[in-house]
């Protein structure tokens, strides 16, 4: 089968292409049959030497049957020689197996994070009720009432006048 597609030339780093008519099963820049055009990418793009071939040679190619490959097929469109319309991938963007295994792990992994500091402060909180089970429970002044505060103020005045007794006893 015959295809119209670009030979890599040039220099490292400075690519430079010819358009040609060759096998398909020949190598990409190997044994062509025919030249008809060539393409610079470093050019801007609305340069005329951008891209050149001969529309000639190439019509009748493509009478003969031969196959542009995408890019030409870009190039050819512009002179009305070929229609070309975008390609559709569906699948492009869509991860494959592994890489979904590897997104649940993720997600997995994730979810143990952020279950273990709600844990953590669970065991902590519960901690906390047990140590103040276990202790004493013992107002502060403010949350005392002022019928309490009177009964510890005349235990206190008691316990004051039994001391002086005692000592004048002595």
């Amino acid at each position: 089968m015959l295809k119209i597609r670009l030979t890599r030339g040039g220099a490292k780093k400075r690519p430079y292409y010819s358009i040609v008519v060759a096998d398909s099963h020949s190598p990409r820049d190997g044994r062509f049959i025919e030249k008809v055009g060539t393409f610079n990418p470093l050019l801007k793009k609305d340069d005329p030497k951008r891209v050149t071939f001969n529309t000639e040679r190439v019509g009748q190619w493509l009478g003969k049957g031969a196959q542009p490959t995408d890019r030409v097929a870009r190039f050819l469109s512009t002179e009305g020689l070929v229609k070309w319309t975008h390609g559709e991938n569906p699948k492009k963007g869509v991860p494959h197996e592994r890489a979904k295994e590897r997104a649940a792990q993720r997600a997995e992994r994730a979810e143990l994070a952020a279950a273990q500091p709600a844990q953590e402060a669970a065991s902590e909180a519960a901690a906390e009720t047990i140590v103040e089970a276990e202790a004493p429970a013992t107002k502060t002044a403010a949350e005392e009432t002022p019928a309490e505060v009177e009964a510890a103020a005349e235990i206190a005045d008691e316990g004051a006048e039994g001391a002086q007794d005692e000592a004048s006893e002595s």
